[in-house]
């Protein structure tokens, strides 16, 4: 089974979520019915990047990644079209 590493940003505030999932759609569907208690403030999220790993320790290791400042500019550069 896939892995995948999503990014959300929060239409109504400047913030993103860095996370990873098995099902990403189901897991921005839970985001936006305030199910998860670091999100829930930030209503509405919007899917900005997902990308797909054969492992849980790859998603792990990107998840981690994005997390960081490197990872954060990583972000930045690519959704600045979104």
């Amino acid at each position: 089974m896939k892995y995948f590493v999503y990014v959300l940003k929060s239409l109504n505030f400047d913030r993103n979520y860095v996370g990873f999932t098995r099902n990403p759609v189901r897991r921005l569907k839970q985001h936006n019915g305030g199910k998860n208690k670091s999100t829930k403030p930030y209503l509405p999220w919007e899917l900005i990047l997902c990308e797909e790993f054969d492992t849980k320790e790859e998603a792990i290791k990107r998840e981690k990644f994005l997390k960081t400042c490197k990872g954060r500019e990583y972000i930045k550069s690519a959704t600045w079209r979104n």
